[in-house]
């Protein structure tokens, strides 16, 4: 009964991942063709920059739904992770490029071909190979005492490190690394969520006064914020594929240190690498497709930018929000 709770809460968590993605890609979108024709690309950087963005995003209705779509998916992030194993709920949500492609195809008007759908079938082929294969164990409740400790450094260097690389780099590149460190957040927040959500049994005194409940809400900060630079840097083609491999995988190695949810091995291991494979052919095929990869989630820019004079209507955009 508890599995399959956890796995229509996961589901119901990536639908709304998917959902938000699109959404606020779409406001994202919107808004950097409203900046391009009011010339304010120019007007203010750095902090100033981003809360100017911030706060006209907040306006936009598809940005908006986004975020209700987003609390949606947390909440039933938090309902699967407080009965069932991070080793599984996090790689379910690899589901959310599937989601994610079929609420795209409704916002963006663009009906996925059938080299897209071939992709997704491998992507769901592999990720129910690696989950059989793998069987995780239930573990702990709760982390080891001083388990957190090394693994909050490992996670705020990794962060730092990708961050600092985004930085360097330009368009799909730089979407693709931002979706790496955004996956570091994610996990990391799963894991916390994990921990807190481990600690109801203790009462509500033990819940309000405990550490995770904070780092929770600094995390998951963060790792909003990460989600906003992820999705002005490129198309989801870019951040998608990094964003949910990413995120399941780094869950997997923290349920293993953390709450000891075991992965089994030996012979098994075959089976699982033949699984992360699938999974990411699935994932390069999407991101290749025809579908995705040619302009898929920045149509709406030409229809959402205002009219300009003939010469300058003749550019196209390029997807990159940076």
């Amino acid at each position: 009964m508890h599995d399959a709770l956890t796995v229509l809460l996961a589901l119901l968590s990536a639908l709304g991942n998917g959902a938000a993605s699109v959404l606020q890609r779409r406001a994202a979108m919107e808004q950097e063709a409203a900046m391009e024709h009011e010339h304010e690309r120019r007007a203010g950087r750095g902090l100033g920059r981003s809360l100017l963005r911030l706060a006209r995003l907040l306006r936009r209705p598809f940005w908006l739904a986004g975020a209700a779509a987003m609390v949606v998916s947390a909440v039933a992030q938090v309902g699967a992770l407080a009965v069932g194993r991070l080793s599984v709920v996090q790689p379910l949500l690899v589901t959310e490029l599937l989601f994610t492609l079929m609420v795209g195809s409704l916002v963006f008007r663009h009906r996925p071909d059938g080299r897209t759908w071939l992709a997704f079938v491998t992507l769901a082929a592999g990720l129910a190979v690696f989950l059989v294969a793998a069987d995780p164990s239930h573990g702990h409740s709760t982390a080891e005492n001083g388990r957190w400790l090394p693994v909050g450094v490992l996670t705020v260097l990794a962060v730092g490190a990708l961050t600092a690389v985004a930085r360097a780099l330009r368009g799909p590149a730089r979407a693709a690394v931002l979706g790496c460190a955004t996956a570091v957040c994610f996990a990391c927040t799963a894991a916390l969520i994990k921990e807190f959500t481990g600690r109801f049994a203790g009462g509500v005194a033990a819940v309000f006064t405990s550490w995770p409940l904070y780092a929770v809400c600094g995390v998951g900060l963060l790792s909003f914020l990460l989600l906003q630079s992820t999705l002005r840097a490129g198309t989801l083609a870019a951040s998608q594929p990094a964003l949910t491999l990413g995120d399941a995988l780094v869950s997997i190695a923290l349920g293993w240190v953390l709450f000891g949810e075991r992965v089994a091995l030996g012979p098994r291991i075959v089976p699982e690498a033949a699984g992360v494979v699938l999974m990411a052919v699935g994932i390069v095929g999407l991101s290749r497709s025809p579908t995705v990869a040619d302009g898929w989630d920045t149509a709406t820019r030409a229809t959402a930018r205002p009219a300009r004079p003939p010469r300058a209507a003749r550019r196209t955009g390029s997807g990159d929000a940076s």
